[in-house]
């Protein structure tokens, strides 16, 4: 069962803007002139809290159309409040109690089209994991059942505890699928029109396999979209290839699209591997502009170069066709996580020469595994986007090092080949019938917000002692391993997480009572951030804090 949820609520300074908001729309129908001055207290409050950059409004702005930053700011507010997100851990075989309970049926209830009594009925089975997992462990049988992500509406996984099955991978993406992937690459475009005026040439996606399982290909599907090529099915849902759309009913240019999957989406969707390399070879080979075809050019420049140093013009046209990377047969990981976590690191293009040397392999019709780095360091290099999705919020990039590995390894690696930083987004499909779509330090801040300094998010971990603690720890880990690659961090979020996760009296006290070696964990993550001129200006007083925090737990730990 995924654990407890719970809506983040708002909290501190973005409960202090709420209110400030609703004073400010009860005194513009009263007093313009108080009106005014709450206004100046908004804005300045704004600028405080480093606000305007997780609206996408800049400061001046918000001055010269105040009423747009407002909606915006009141959008924001609502959607941080409404955000579901994890509260605590699940306990094996436990059902959630009280409010916990609660909150966690409603949150089902969202995309689940069934009654309250028939949510509370089917987590009421969640005793059976524990005396499932007696019986495969004494080699009993254990029932089988479907897999994927409650609060988006995959209730038939309730209760959990059974032997999960997946899908049948000729089927993907189903067409419910393909529809919501369309959602999600117009949605992707949309953005980047707005932030750039134009669609991307060059994109390269995050593809992992546990959310194709869930989704049925919603990701895959958006790939697919965004190149301009649509599958064929047959009468019994399966499919059978692709069709390019034409650029009359595309009615945008392609976009050059390259997939960097994971090894379990490598294992369990080889045929969506070479389905996608045949989707690439039939839109490089269409009678095309380049200006609405990216590929055709790309084809022609790398054919070119190719061929000069000798190689053959059909192995020149299959290295120059690869657009599936992941790593070797048999590997998982890209290795970048292995890197940050050691410290044995220097520079960007330290992350990157690992991230090459893990990813750079191609996979596709006629090619499993096949050894092409400089093919791969070749695509990169021209990426001006990169780009994931996460289908659910029971799961964000703070849940684990290796979104950051695969897609903050990404970044690294098109930054130090390009010499610029690529666009990155980071987008959530949570609600497949509304796609969000934010850059990805948009999103670092939007988590920030919803759960690293949401009290209500902290006390949940807390319960579970030792094992909370650990999580705490890793999380300050995770948003240093992202600003190291990626920089989504400002010094301003590093000295919160140092004042409320270090410096704070009564975590210090749960730290040294639960999981001392955590507390020194965060306290040396911190000052290796300050170290490293990813916290380029902290506080005087706050760094030296830390340091004697960091001796004091020596101490205590010897």
């Amino acid at each position: 069962m995924i654990p407890p949820q719970m809506q983040a609520g708002l909290s501190g300074e973005l409960a202090e803007l709420a209110d400030l908001l609703e004073e400010y729309r009860s005194l513009a129908e009263e007093n313009q002139a108080l009106a005014e001055e709450t206004l100046r207290r908004i804005l300045a409050k704004g600028k405080e809290t480093e606000i305007f950059s997780e609206i996408s409004i800049g400061s001046e702005e918000a001055e010269r159309d105040p009423e747009k930053f407002l909606s915006a700011l009141h959008d924001y507010l609502e959607e941080v409040a409404g955000t579901y997100v994890n509260r605590g851990l699940h306990v094996l075989g436990r059902v959630p109690e009280g409010e916990d309970l609660e909150e966690t049926v409603r949150a089902i209830l969202e995309h689940s089209g069934m009654s309250r009594e028939e949510v509370r009925g089917r987590l009421s089975g969640i005793p059976q994991e524990m005396a499932h997992l007696v019986n495969g462990l004494s080699g009993g049988f254990v029932p089988p059942g479907p897999s994927g992500a409650p609060t988006r509406g995959a209730v038939e996984v309730l209760p959990t505890g059974r032997n999960f099955f997946s899908v049948d991978p000729l089927r993907i993406p189903t067409r419910t699928a393909w529809e919501r992937g369309v959602r999600q690459a117009e949605a992707l475009l949309e953005r980047h029109r707005r932030d750039h005026g134009r669609v991307p040439r060059t994109l390269a996606m995050v593809l992992w396999g546990s959310p194709t399982m869930r989704t049925r290909g919603e990701d895959f599907a958006c790939a697919l979209w965004l190149l301009g090529v649509r599958p064929r099915w047959k009468n019994d849902g399966r499919i059978s290839g692709v069709e390019v759309v034409p650029l009359s009913e595309l009615g945008r240019p392609r976009v050059d699209v390259c997939l960097t999957v994971s090894g379990f989406f490598r294992d369990a969707f080889r045929n969506l591997m070479e389905l996608f390399d045949r989707a690439v070879a039939e839109v490089a080979a269409m009678p095309e502009p380049p200006e609405m075809n990216p590929l055709v050019e790309a084809l022609k420049r790398d054919l070119e170069e190719l061929c000069s140093q000798g190689l053959s013009p059909e192995r020149a046209r299959r290295l120059a066709l690869f657009r599936v990377f992941s790593e070797p047969p048999g590997a998982y990981g890209t290795g970048v996580e292995t890197v940050l976590d050691a410290g044995a690191w220097k520079s960007r293009r330290d992350l990157a020469e690992v991230f090459l040397s893990t990813m750079g392999h191609a996979y596709g019709e006629g090619a499993y595994g096949a050894e092409a780095r400089e093919a791969l360091r070749g695509v990169l290099s021209r990426t001006e986007v990169t780009y994931k999705n996460e289908d659910t919020r029971e799961i964000d990039i703070l849940s684990c090092d290796c979104f950051n590995a695969y897609h903050g390894g990404l970044n690294a690696t098109v930054e130090a080949l390009s010499g610029r930083k690529p666009v990155s987004y980071s987008a959530s499909t949570a609600d497949p019938e509304r796609p969000v779509v934010r850059t990805t330090e948009e999103e670092m801040r939007f988590l920030f917000r919803i759960k690293v300094l949401n009290p209500r998010w902290i006390e949940g971990l807390k319960q579970h002692g030792f094992k909370g603690a650990g999580d705490l720890s890793r999380v300050v880990d995770l948003i240093f391993q992202w600003d190291a690659t990626s920089d989504v961090v400002s010094d301003r979020m590093y000295e919160e997480l140092a004042r409320t996760y270090a410096l704070d009296p009564g975590m210090q006290r749960f730290f040294r009572k639960h999981n001392p070696a955590a507390l020194l964990n965060i306290a040396e993550r911190l000052l290796e951030a300050a170290n490293r001129g990813l916290w380029q200006n902290p506080d005087p007083e706050v760094l030296n804090r830390l340091k004697d925090l960091v001796l004091e737990m020596e101490r205590e730990l010897e």
